[in-house]
């Protein structure tokens, strides 16, 4: 059996309301249009499968097209696109922020993966673009900035190690690839449940503000009585 595309599987069997909750908002029929108008979309989806080999070869050449002007098209909404207007595009409204989020985070994937191979590395590009943005932000070339961008795979961890940590409430000393890995670790076992530690999680946020909030307090005594 010859290699089985991943993407190929996820389309054939997508229909109108077979979508991952995080692409609902982005998926949804009655969007209007973007780079990808609702046809184009729905191709992608696999919502509509009533293509030749021929339309879909076209299809397929339409939206490349419309995807590199688009890229070209940031060049101009970076230097000509009004403040007002940039701070609105990303000031959605409150029950599309989430899918908004996202939208950026694919966005990002899509261009890191995108330029894999490019001529131009795509840390390059990444510390190019901040800087001019941080340029533009302090209206002057002088403003120079560091942009550090690390692809570091997390690796294996002791998980006994990080059970230990947790039990003595060490959270101090849990690295951010012990954090990763554990959860990945735990949305990985069946007994799991997204919806139950959801609820659980919050049910338990206003004891947690509760307490930074007394440890705030405390600490803002104890700072008077030294200072006195």
């Amino acid at each position: 059996m010859g290699n089985v595309n991943s993407r190929d599987l996820r389309v054939s069997s997508m229909s109108q309301d077979d979508v991952p909750e995080s692409l609902r908002t982005a998926a949804d029929s009655d969007r209007p249009r973007g780079i990808l108008t609702p046809s184009d979309r729905d191709f992608l989806l696999g919502r509509k499968t009533d293509y030749t080999d021929h339309s879909k070869k076209q299809k397929r050449n339409r939206i490349r097209r419309r995807v590199r002007n688009a890229v070209l098209d940031f060049s101009i909404l970076f230097e000509y696109m009004e403040e007002r207007d940039r701070e609105t595009v990303f000031d959605p409204d409150d029950e599309e922020r989430d899918a908004y989020t996202q939208g950026i985070t694919d966005m990002l994937a899509f261009l890191h993966l995108g330029t894999m191979g490019y001529h131009t590395p795509f840390k390059d590009m990444l510390s190019e673009g901040v800087g001019k943005a941080e340029q533009r932000l302090a209206g002057s070339n002088y403003r120079m900035v560091n942009v550090e961008f690390n692809v570091d795979p997390v690796g294996q961890i002791d998980v006994d190690e990080v059970v230990d940590k947790l039990e003595n409430e060490e959270f101090a000393q849990l690295t951010d690839e012990e954090l990763r890995a554990f959860v990945r670790l735990l949305t990985m076992s069946d007994d799991f449940s997204p919806t139950e530690t959801r609820a659980e999680i919050k049910d338990r946020v206003d004891e947690f503000a509760d307490r930074v909030t007394e440890s705030t307090e405390a600490r803002e005594r104890a700072v008077e009585e030294l200072t006195d």
